[in-house]
């Protein structure tokens, strides 16, 4: 590296030389910033796009950490009022903050180009944006999509595999306000190539995104997308609709046998597809699967550790129907709905999972316990 180069950090630069014994290496698309005091770090040029629960709390913990990170917004005007608030994490892994905010509308990206874009936003917006983000990535660039459900393998058909990697997370996180976010567990994320198998780039991604936020590099990608969604449509989906979150709705009649159905539709759709479920939080198979009868015991003692980690989560579904947004419905239940009937999988729950939903999402209906018996009623 040459004396006297200019090494962007952040909103500004610092010029100076390298200490002795750092080198540049460009295969690898490193980048070296002067942090002060004579400390160097590197790291890859990277974009989050989608400033919401999740992308502001990696966002902010990665500023925090003096990570090269900008952050991309949905409008100018949402830009501005996070240079002015500033960004705060909260909760579980200590408080992180961040002043200096290098923040601008997406657009307004469109003459940069970054290492790696991790895409945070909503999944149909991942796809709206997905082909212009490709654009901005240098040769050898990494989109990391962190969507639920199957977004990172649409956009990997559309784009190439080369260009994709899929993530998922377990992080418990809401957005406060604009700015303000609260970590609620002590969840990471998962990192992977979206057809499977090993890979360095994961693995490099997955340690450098480490410096911020729990990461993990897997070779089973799939098969924890799938675990994801299992939870997904089973404990957020439900607690959508019920307006409370899991420790709450199963102790209404109802929710057991939906939670049930939902979890063992959604199992069944899984293997058909040719994927088994990765072990995240559970194993996926429950007790007794397939059916045979299981202890009591046994079941209740697998419920009591999904609920150990997801039982007090707000479901973040159910802030979108809060907020009068569009949900993510048609990625969770609506693709496993959708998936079975092209495998001649029976997905009767799931289907009438993702109707309900649209008829909340359009007002003919609010979230509340009683959806949960007007789905066993349907079912039935």
């Amino acid at each position: 590296m040459r004396a006297g180069r200019s090494f962007p950090l952040l909103s500004s630069e610092v010029k100076g030389p390298a200490p002795p014994g750092v080198q540049e290496r460009a295969s690898d698309k490193l980048w070296f910033a002067c942090l002060g005091d004579g400390i160097y770090r590197s790291g890859m040029r990277t974009l989050v796009v989608g400033i919401g629960a999740l992308g502001g709390t990696i966002g902010t913990r990665a500023l925090s950490a003096g990570l090269p990170v900008w952050l991309a917004t949905r409008s100018a005007g949402s830009a501005e009022r996070l240079r002015s608030s500033g960004l705060r994490v909260s909760g579980v892994g200590g408080e992180a903050t961040a002043s200096s905010i290098p923040v601008a509308a997406l657009g307004d990206y469109a003459a940069e180009t970054f290492e790696l874009i991790l895409l945070a936003t909503k999944a149909q917006d991942a796809l709206d944006c997905a082909p212009f983000l490709s654009r901005l990535l240098v040769a050898g660039g990494t989109l990391l999509c962190i969507q639920n459900g199957g977004v990172s393998q649409i956009v990997a058909e559309r784009l190439g595999g080369d260009l994709v990697l899929g993530g998922l997370s377990n992080l418990g996180a809401t957005m406060v306000e604009p700015g303000i976010y609260e970590q609620r567990n002590a969840g990471h994320l998962l990192i992977g190539e979206v057809a499977g198998g090993g890979s360095d780039r994961a693995a490099r991604i997955a340690a450098f995104l480490s410096g911020a936020i729990g990461t993990k590099a897997t070779a089973n990608l799939p098969g924890a997308v799938w675990s994801k969604l299992l939870l997904n449509c089973s404990v957020t989906t439900l607690g959508a609709l019920a307006g409370q979150p899991m420790r709450r709705y199963m102790t209404v009649a109802a929710g057991p046998p939906v939670f049930r159905k939902t979890y063992e539709e959604t199992l069944s759709v899984a293997l058909a597809s040719g994927t088994r479920p990765e072990r995240m939080i559970v194993d996926p198979l429950p007790p007794g699967w397939p059916g045979a009868s299981a202890p009591a015991g046994e079941h209740a003692g697998w419920i009591a550790e999904i609920t150990a980690t997801y039982g007090d989560l707000k479901p973040s579904m159910l802030q979108d129907f809060e907020r009068g947004r569009q949900t993510e419905i048609d990625f969770i239940n609506g693709y496993v709905a959708q998936l079975g009937q092209k495998l001649g999988v029976p997905v009767p729950m799931n289907a009438a999972i993702t109707a309900m939903a649209h008829r909340i999402e359009q007002g003919q209906l609010r979230p509340h316990p009683d959806r949960l018996d007007d789905l066993l009623r349907t079912v039935a």
